[in-house]
């Protein structure tokens, strides 16, 4: 499944920016970056259970915001996209 990992982590603080960084983290090993905070990650139940678990572990509920969308493999989905940003197709070949 194809989910969506939104986040606004405050950091007026030290600790805060700590947070970002390993926001971050997490998401990078996980997905692609498409904006500052928003990351595209192709993963299964068990790999987004993980993910989720992993990210709750690290964001402050008091300060941080996250949002996970789960966008089911339908058919006719698709993602629009415009800009200098291409995403890496997953389901295509590797080496061109």
């Amino acid at each position: 499944m194809l989910v969506l990992v939104c986040y606004d982590v405050n950091t007026e603080t030290l600790a805060g920016r700590r947070r970002l960084r390993r926001v971050a983290k997490v998401c990078e090993g996980t997905g692609q970056r498409v904006q500052k905070s928003v990351f595209e990650c192709q993963v299964d139940t068990a790999q987004f259970e993980t993910l989720e678990r992993k990210l709750l572990e690290e964001i402050d509920a008091g300060q941080d915001c996250l949002r996970l969308y789960r966008i089911p493999e339908t058919r006719g989905f698709e993602a629009r996209e415009y800009g200098m940003f291409k995403a890496v197709d997953f389901d295509g070949p590797l080496v061109l």
